[in-house]
């Protein structure tokens, strides 16, 4: 079997406006400049008065000369000129089931291959080469990846877009617990920009947040990079009390010195990985102390062959792998091929997967907590063509 041609091929349609969408976006690092920062949030999702959205997304499709295809999406935008005018030309007529093949040789001929967008590239390949893998084997893929099977696979619930305002937290926070979800992820809304009254209004978010979800359960912050050092510690240490699960990506994941300083000062476990590409990155963030969770996303740290090296280096570290949630379906076959020591959940963005999933069929989503893995071959990816108003292949 062999690789004829790489496929990306853009799709778009309208879609009725959500009834409960996104309420408050959270800190991001480009608030260190507040004039910049209102001209990225300063778009809204519709129009006054809009009651459709219009959306466009891009597909990968893996052909070969045995008439079976891979498939994968959606793929971000910036990552359809590298498949299309790099990878494209370097993979054609080779085996598409000799994954780990292909992704060694694509380390080795790309000097900048490691990280960013070019790795990106290769983990949206990697995915639509094992979907193909499991249509060839006739099998679901966490079938094909280890002898360890989970039917089903717990999420957490990852709260982006809810308002932080402490009365709707707690309200929020319950009802999600009633639904079935044994934890909760919340983002941080203010940061060093915001000074001393930033800082207050993050803590009474925590505090609702304790009081509404009980003594026990677990909940996650999460920072998205944000932050400095001093301002980390000194949030760290007015919220260690309510016993946060981990406080994610303080600062940077390249700033190991920085998040072994705060993870040593508030004695909150820090977790990271979102924004690293690697294992052996990983392996540098735990052998320097700087991580006690790791976050990597299947759709961006070399897909699910670079997720399976990496969930090896956390379970010889004892560090539990979360993997971030940008899409659901890699993460999930991995997840149910590993032991809940290893990977205990995956992430369920609660707002955004309705988009991630807008125009494939069905809508791979949580019930009482618990994911059911697809039954089909592959990674149970396919498109929708009633979702779809209009499809070009990109040339």
């Amino acid at each position: 079997m062999k690789i004829t041609d790489i496929i990306l091929t853009e799709v778009s349609g309208q879609f009725p406006l959500p009834a409960d969408g996104p309420e408050e976006r959270n800190i991001h690092p480009i608030d260190a400049h507040p004039e910049l920062a209102e001209k990225v949030f300063a778009k809204p999702l519709a129009a006054v008065g809009q009651e459709k959205i219009s959306c466009r997304q891009f597909l990968l499709e893996v052909r070969t000369d045995d008439e079976i295809t891979g498939l994968f999406g959606p793929v971000d935008a910036p990552l359809v000129s590298i498949l299309r005018g790099e990878i494209r030309g370097f993979v054609l007529g080779l085996d598409p089931l000799e994954i780990e093949k292909i992704r060694d040789a694509l380390l080795r001929w790309n000097r900048h291959s490691h990280t960013g967008y070019f790795m990106m590239a290769m983990s949206a390949l990697d995915c639509a080469l094992w979907d193909l893998k499991g249509k060839v084997m006739g099998s679901p893929v966490y079938r094909l990846l280890s002898e360890h099977r989970r039917e089903t696979v717990p999420a957490y619930a990852s709260m982006l877009g809810f308002s932080v305002e402490p009365e709707a937290v707690e309200k929020r926070a319950r009802e999600y617990q009633a639904l079935g979800y044994t934890a909760q992820k919340w983002f941080f809304r203010w940061g060093p920009v915001h000074g001393e009254e930033g800082i207050a209004k993050n803590v009474e978010m925590v505090r609702a947040l304790r009081q509404a979800l009980g003594e026990d359960a677990p909940f996650m912050l999460d920072a998205f990079h944000s932050w400095d050092v001093p301002y980390a510690v000194e949030v760290g240490r007015r919220i260690a009390p309510f016993r946060p699960a981990w406080l994610e990506e303080p600062v940077s994941s390249d700033d190991i010195r920085g998040l072994r300083e705060i993870r040593e000062k508030t004695g909150i476990p820090i977790a990271v990985g979102e924004h690293t590409y690697n294992h052996w990155q990983v392996e540098a963030l735990l052998e320097a102390g700087a991580a006690d969770i790791i976050q990597t996303d299947p759709d961006w740290c070399g897909g699910i062959t670079g997720l399976l090296k990496i969930a090896e280096i956390c379970a010889a570290r004892n560090a539990p792998l979360f993997p971030h949630g940008h899409s659901l379906h890699p993460a999930l076959h991995v997840a149910a091929a590993l032991p809940e020591s290893v990977l205990p959940q995956v992430e369920f963005l609660i707002h955004h997967q309705h988009t991630k999933q807008r125009f494939l069929k069905g809508y791979l989503e949580p019930h009482s907590g618990q994911i059911r893995l697809p039954d089909t071959s592959g990674l149970g990816i396919e498109l929708d063509p009633a979702k779809v108003q209009t499809r070009s292949e990109v040339q």
